[in-house]
């Protein structure tokens, strides 16, 4: 039986890739799992209530693009974060997850020629692993551009040759950051919404750790494209609950952009699509509409914050996040030095070549680990401080 080559050159997934390494290793102490992103925190105590009243609704198929109740609940979201009027029947639609929307956005809308040629999906280097997926299955060219230390760890588009531009349908960002922590600037956004204007692309915005920073809220895309009056087909915003409230398993996301991309998203979500049921549809609606319960979480991470500061201020290289829950550390080597903190302390992170490819100068994330700072804040603090002592006493 024949399979197909396309995705025959894919590395292991990061997390299997992971357990390859260290499982069949003995911790050398209690274990701290600082490797995945899943939010400890408590979500809202009503959520729970809200899907109990809404249990019977799990006997009807739920709405596809999303119930109308939940489609209004994101879209005044928008109107209130980013300062942005969208119409709930055209603009918007429930993903079941961001996942599944930043991969069917480059199913739906990614052409399958560029001026004549195979189409590029530029991607930053490290990344969040279904971008390069999205770009294969698609038969597009995944173009990885690397973010580093010397491009603000954001990647630099606007100095790629002209004969890649002239070949990219689309370009991935996601600010703040994974795993950096580092935001798009204001004219961050308006330089790549000119380029794309420029060139003809799509932007894909993943701002899924939008809500989590220290100071101000980060300025999205959408603000900047309605400042520059831009194509709104030109821009398709991605967000979720996962990390804002918590929420991961709820899988509430959202994408939002033009009418003719969202009806393209739409007609592919009804023939493959698999939509939240209809009391996590209810409970996502009550979510998105809430703030209190943001503020807290938030609250409790820039304590994380401070923590990490305290325990890294005097290692040299510690870039401090501006936003999300990720410490990107400067090692040697992450995938030696992740084994060691397993074996010598139970520490459990992940080697930053695992979110990454190489590239022209080699694999950005070979010299960097992550780790999460999802943990409660005195296991937190135990295991920043044993990683500190292990990789940089």
């Amino acid at each position: 039986m024949n399979f197909p080559e396309r995705f025959s050159n894919l590395p292991a997934y990061a997390f299997p890739r992971l357990r390859a390494l260290l499982d069949h290793h003995t911790p050398g102490g209690e274990p701290v799992h600082m490797t995945i992103g899943e939010p400890k925190h408590a979500f809202p105590d009503w959520v729970t209530q809200v899907i109990i009243d809404n249990a019977h609704t799990f006997q009807g198929y739920p709405p596809n693009e999303g119930s109308p109740e939940l489609r209004g609940a994101i879209t005044d979201w928008i109107a209130r974060r980013y300062g942005v009027t969208l119409d709930a029947d055209t603009h918007v639609m429930s993903l079941n997850g961001t996942r599944e929307g930043l991969y069917n956005a480059a199913m739906a809308l990614c052409p399958e020629e560029k001026n004549g040629q195979k189409p590029i999906i530029l991607t930053p280097n490290p990344f969040y692993q279904v971008y390069m997926v999205a770009a294969i299955s698609v038969v597009a060219e995944p173009h990885f551009v690397a973010a580093t230390a010397a491009t603000g760890h954001l990647p630099d588009y606007t100095s790629l040759p002209a004969d890649i531009l002239n070949r990219t349908a689309a370009a991935y960002i996601c600010s703040p950051a994974n795993p950096q922590g580092a935001v798009a600037s204001r004219d961050y956004w308006a330089d790549l919404i000119r380029l794309a204007e420029q060139y003809d692309f799509r932007i894909f915005a993943d701002e899924c750790y939008s809500e989590i920073y220290r100071h101000e809220a980060p300025t999205g895309i959408l603000t900047v494209a309605q400042e520059l009056g831009a194509d709104p087909e030109r821009i398709t915003l991605f967000n979720s609950l996962s990390k804002r409230s918590n929420l991961a398993g709820l899988r509430s996301g959202l994408i939002a952009g033009g009418p003719e991309s969202i009806k393209r998203v739409k007609q592919l979500r009804a023939y493959s699509g698999a939509p939240l049921p209809g009391p996590l549809q209810a409970a996502a609606a009550r979510v998105w509409a809430d703030e209190a319960h943001v503020e807290e979480n938030r609250a409790l991470y820039r304590e994380k914050y401070k923590i990490a500061d305290e325990v890294f201020g005097n290692v040299q290289g510690y870039m401090s996040p501006e936003a999300g829950f990720f410490l990107w550390l400067p090692v040697e080597n992450g995938e030696e030095t992740a084994l060691k903190l397993w074996q010598e302390t139970g520490v459990r992170v992940l080697p930053g070549a695992y979110l990454s490819q190489d590239g022209v100068g080699g694999n950005p994330g070979t010299s960097y680990i992550r780790a999460a700072l999802v943990a409660p804040k005195e296991e937190l603090q135990r295991g920043l401080i044993t990683l500190r002592d292990c990789v940089y006493g």
